[in-house]
């Protein structure tokens, strides 16, 4: 991939096309190569792989992940001025990478999940948690995740039971992956520099679900029950349910638990018993 070394350097690139970044996209561009290197290592091999990026508004990552192998890439950019400074990559690329000037929020990713996929991405923050979970149903059919979150919410992602930071989020990423953070990255390695640290998250889909649940009635569950964190399961539930304090007792949950104490097992064994009695 000579032809990729020999291309302008990015902050070239952006001068001379005057590109300045959007709020309305969430973007901060990620310049530094030594960071976005980084990521496309700690993603894996990359041969035999097609690697979805969301975002790559100036290419960088997409660069590193051209560098380190990946032999087809899909870039989904829905700012038409990065789209157009993409097109020397593009050529650069002969053939490994497609761009599409989309919105990554409204693609149908079952169509483009081939065989062994990855999706590694800078997130824009605006849209990281819509993204991820529009992908978290599709996990069995990606191979692994590798993604920038605002370091709030790569917390929230991989938190565990009884801890500020668990809720909605961690629950249902850990029903479909195990999840780590690999590395923060500063709030300076970016243009314009954000007011938050970032986090790269791991996410590995589970070869088998560790606890079955119908996911509606796990999600429903979970949006009912951190809807109001603060109560007793009974008092979140009662509205939804008969006889809460019984469904919880079957369940052998104790009816005073709040919601940040239950495991994933405990919230996956309510579901069922919730979807047995109630439709949700």
């Amino acid at each position: 991939m000579e032809e990729i070394l020999t291309l302008p350097s990015l902050r070239q690139l952006i001068d001379e096309a005057n590109l300045k970044t959007k709020k309305k996209f969430g973007q901060n561009f990620l310049l530094d190569a030594n960071i976005t290197d980084k990521i496309a290592r700690v993603a894996g091999p990359l041969n035999d792989r097609t690697v979805i990026e969301v975002g790559p508004g100036p290419g960088g990552l997409t660069r590193s992940l051209l560098l380190a192998g990946a032999d087809r890439i899909i870039a989904i950019e829905k700012d038409p001025d990065c789209v157009s400074l993409l097109y020397s990559l593009v050529q650069a690329a002969k053939g490994k990478l497609t761009l599409r000037h989309q919105d990554a929020l409204t693609l149908d990713y079952q169509a483009l999940l081939a065989p062994q996929t990855k999706i590694i991405a800078n997130l824009p923050y605006n849209v990281g948690t819509p993204l991820l979970l529009k992908w978290l149903p599709l996990a069995s059919s990606i191979e692994s995740m590798t993604l920038m979150f605002q370091k709030e919410v790569a917390l929230r992602l991989c938190a565990q039971p009884n801890s500020k930071n668990y809720g909605r989020l961690s629950v249902i990423t850990q029903f479909y992956t195990s999840s780590r953070i690999l590395f923060d990255v500063p709030a300076q390695a970016f243009t314009p520099s954000p007011k938050v640290t970032s986090s790269i998250v791991q996410l590995n889909p589970h070869k088998h679900l560790p606890f079955t649940a119908c996911p509606k009635a796990l999600e429903h569950l979970l949006k009912v029950t951190f809807g109001q964190r603060r109560k007793m399961l009974r008092s979140s539930l009662k509205n939804f349910v008969d006889n809460a304090e019984r469904l919880l007792e079957n369940a052998n949950i104790p009816p005073v638990a709040r919601p940040e104490e239950l495991s994933l097992e405990d919230f996956c064994r309510l579901a069922t018993l919730y979807k047995e009695h109630h439709h949700p």
